[in-house]
């Protein structure tokens, strides 16, 4: 339909196309053909094991032809309606995804174009829910690009754009247990004590600030690039229990952990916990057309019944991409997606515990259903990080470019790498993805020191 000699394709993209997350000059994009199951492959029919479901996002797979035909026929019978307008599509949308929130507690829907508006929506709900200001977030949290989802975010990223964000935003730190800065001096903390010291830090916070002025606690359930850190039992009950003690709305940003990421159709699910809103994208439509939804409890909608909700986007609800979400979401649950990520966790997480153990340079291993993370040191007694803090080295690009050169791809995050496959992937895949990994760690090994 759109001819265009392979050639050319990388040179009209460097004169035209502008990338972003990148220093214009140093892009190097890999020319992609096509893509199915776990795989893709570029221009010269190079495949690479796609161990990053693109961005975190293609969690049933690429080329699924059910949310194709079904993006094809909301083509044809009506591919646009405008937001105050309602069809079949978005109502069945609607109560597709409430009915899959905990509990189904969260019964009202709103669809966002992505993750940081959904998560820029939620802050705004909250907000005009409760009259108060502040918004609670983490420090190794990362919310989206947009000003308001940025000023969220408690990663680097953030800093570039300040003091040009959105305002009232007030971070706090991680349940990190492998760099826990309570607890350098006493590691073996029973997981329960670990857990309660990281509520009564996040309590004081909230009294400095003051419990009238804090609209919502916003946290991914599992961060995500930032580290993979999975909460310990008994921390998202505790804040659970803060956020009903000072009436503060809690948001779980589920844009990379839900969708049967984690093993559940949510992570918050792992605890047991029921937020007041919950964000998402990505695995939502699994990246076939782009959406977002923000869910939340019936009480924090009805304030709105005669308060008017000021807020707006042309392509709330775009019926295509809604049908490639109900499309997605069926396919799910028929080839039971979500059950088979429960699965594979414990076998990705031992094929992670197996490589930690053959390689110095492995530092520490984290995992939940098939969201898992290496991170990298070079000295596992100092825990000093194969990369800088917010940078790169010599060690991590070498490690990625063997990645990339033996048809792996994954994301390199500082001085960590991200194992997020598509959740269709089968032991054997993950197997030849790891047997690369095996070879790739001899890099950074060679840069381990003595402390």
């Amino acid at each position: 339909m759109f001819n265009l000699p392979d050639d050319e394709i990388l040179s009209l993209t460097k004169k035209h196309v502008f990338f972003t997350w990148s220093a214009q000059a140093k892009v190097n994009p890999i020319v992609v053909k096509r893509a199915k199951g776990v795989y893709f492959w570029d221009v010269n029919d190079k495949r690479y094991l796609d161990f990053n479901s693109m961005t975190m996002c293609v969690n049933i797979g690429h080329g699924d032809e059910r949310i194709i035909r079904a993006m094809q026929e909301q083509v044809a019978e009506l591919p646009y309606s405008a937001p105050a307008m309602t069809n079949k599509i978005r109502a069945l949308a609607s109560r597709e995804v409430a009915q899959l929130t905990p509990g189904g507690a969260l019964t009202k829907i709103l669809f966002t174009l992505g993750g940081a508006d959904a998560n820029e929506n939620a802050i705004k709900l909250a907000r005009g829910y409760t009259g108060r200001h502040k918004i609670l977030a983490r420090y190794r949290s990362y919310h989206g690009a947009s000003a308001g989802a940025m000023a969220a975010t408690g990663d680097p990223r953030r800093v570039a754009w300040e003091p040009n964000l959105m305002s009232g935003v007030v971070h706090f730190l991680d349940p990190y247990r492998y760099r826990s800065t309570f607890h350098r001096a006493n590691p073996t903390i029973s997981e329960a004590d670990f857990a309660r010291d990281y509520v009564n830090h996040l309590e004081e916070i909230i009294q400095y600030e003051g419990p009238e002025t804090i609209a919502a606690i916003l946290m991914e359930s599992v961060t995500g690039t930032n580290g993979i850190i999975i909460p310990p039992d008994g921390y998202m009950q505790g804040v659970r229990a803060l956020c009903d003690k000072y009436g503060i709305v809690m948001i779980a940003d589920e844009v990379m952990s839900g969708f049967g990421r984690t093993g559940k159709w949510f992570a918050i699910e792992h605890w047991n916990v029921i937020p007041d809103m919950i964000t998402m994208a990505k695995g939502l439509t699994s990246a076939y057309a782009p959406l977002g939804a923000v869910a939340m409890k019936p009480e924090i909608a009805a304030h709105f019944d005669e308060t008017v909700f000021k807020s707006g986007l042309t392509y709330t609800s775009h019926p295509v991409s809604l049908a490639a979400a109900v499309a997605n979401i069926s396919a799910m649950k028929a080839d039971q997606v979500v059950e088979h990520a429960a699965a594979m966790g414990p076998i990705l997480r031992q094929m992670l515990t197996d490589l930690g153990e053959k390689h110095p340079s492995v530092g520490d291993t984290r995992s939940i259903g098939l969201f898992g993370i290496l991170e990298l040191v070079k000295n596992r007694q100092t825990k000093e990080p194969m990369a800088p803090w917010n940078s790169s080295s010599p060690e991590m690009a070498a490690f990625k470019k063997y990645c990339l050169e033996h048809g792996l791809y994954l994301d390199v995050h500082w001085h960590t790498a991200l194992i997020i496959p598509p959740l269709i992937i089968s032991e054997a895949q993950l197997r030849e993805g790891f047997a690369v990994l095996d070879e790739a760690l001899k890099i950074t090994d060679a840069a381990v020191v003595d402390a």
